[in-house]
């Protein structure tokens, strides 16, 4: 362990899936030969599946981990813990530069703790983004990482307005854009067409190019924890596949409280199609080439407003909010009505046409591996 990082190393962490697409770039960008300082890479493995781990690695050309924690699932209570536990002998057998940290995910803040109570800097990468919705677990964990990081790199602008509230000082906040465009556009070139995922998942009844499809993602605790509002999005989602059909990559998470909840049926009855967890270069193909998506994840929002697709968020807040102001975003929370009135904008007109908001131009890790190496220069 004690060769795991030396002097000029950067250590990078990953938990969940959304993160992955964070940090590829960054971990590009340090690897040019311009870079003072190198990147390490420790995964928790918070979210850990074997072959979508690999999967995603991969596709994205993401290094194989230095460190792997192997924590696995539990409550937040749990497994922000365990992390921690596991991630501390690291930081005891060696001492990096920084902890550079992405999103909001428990391995964020549990890794963000640890680090700033031994005194090594933490960066945030997605920092001051706000849905003002405390019962959000992922909002507790944005407030903390950012009260804890040395640096704070932001999406977009209005950002700064978020942490200069809570006393954060402007000269610690850099805005810089989207990594995670950085990574749609960078892997846009290869993403696997429509067609062919649905070909590979034995899918036969649809036709992406005839008439189009709507893609669903559901995953937050909020929709799919609560049998009545989960049924209620099922309702709708089967409803809207009347007319236009629907896939739906489904979590295993989701699978389970819809059977829970004695729900199949509501997909069964429909034209709603649902298909196993997909791979990064599956989803960009899915999300590109759809008419409308309809979602209540963070990421999803980001990329069909860097695609030029509507979507249709099922929350009642976001974190978020460039993406409704610029983007193709509608945010309508879980409504039947709200949703539906929605929908038929979006199949009227097209739906909202948006642009590119400041900076998501492919070069945001670049310009954040260019302050820390400014940053750290500076301290020596």
């Amino acid at each position: 362990m004690s060769a795991l990082l030396g002097s000029g190393q950067i250590l990078c962490i990953v938990g969940a899936r959304p993160n992955f697409m964070k940090i590829a770039p960054i971990m590009r960008a340090f690897a040019r030969p311009e870079s003072a300082l190198s990147a390490r890479l420790l995964h928790t493995g918070q979210h850990y599946d074997a072959a979508m781990k690999h999967a995603f690695f991969e596709q994205l050309n993401i290094p194989e981990p230095d460190v792997d924690l192997g924590v696995g699932s539990g409550s937040h209570a749990q497994q922000t813990a365990e992390i921690m536990k596991r991630f501390e002998p690291v930081l005891d057998a060696s001492t990096p530069v920084a902890v550079l940290v992405v999103g909001d995910v428990n391995s964020t803040i549990a890794c963000a703790l640890v680090a700033v109570k031994k005194g090594i800097p933490v960066i945030h990468v997605e920092a001051g983004l706000r849905s003002g919705d405390r019962s959000m677990p992922e909002e507790i964990n944005r407030i903390l990482t950012d009260q804890l990081s040395e640096l704070l790199f932001t999406t977009e602008a209005e950002a700064l307005d978020n942490l200069s509230r809570e006393g954060i000082a402007p000269e610690r906040v850099h805005f810089v854009g989207n990594v995670m465009i950085d990574s749609l556009r960078y892997n846009l070139p290869n993403a696997v067409p429509a067609q062919t995922t649905l070909t590979n998942a034995g899918v036969t009844d649809v036709d992406s190019a005839e008439g189009g499809y709507g893609l669903v993602t559901l995953h937050r605790p909020s929709n799919v924890d609560d049998p009545v509002v989960l049924a209620r999005l099922l309702q709708v989602l089967a409803r809207i596949s009347q007319r236009t059909p629907l896939l739906f990559p489904i979590h295993p998470r989701t699978e389970a409280r819809i059977a829970d909840a004695g729900l199949e049926g509501l997909l069964a009855d429909s034209a709603i199609t649902t298909i196993g967890p997909q791979g990064y270069l599956e989803m960009l193909g899915l999300m590109k080439d759809a008419r409308v998506v309809l979602t209540d994840s963070g990421g999803i929002q980001e990329e069909t407003t860097a695609l030029g697709v509507p979507c249709i968020t099922l929350r009642e807040n976001t974190e978020r909010p460039i993406t409704v102001t610029q983007g193709t975003n509608t945010v309508v929370g879980t409504d039947e009505r709200a949703i539906l009135q929605c929908y038929e904008d979006v199949m009227a007109s097209g739906g909202k046409v948006g642009c590119i908001p400041e900076l998501w131009d492919g070069g945001s890790a670049q310009r954040i591996v260019e302050v820390i190496n400014a940053w750290a220069s500076s301290a020596q």
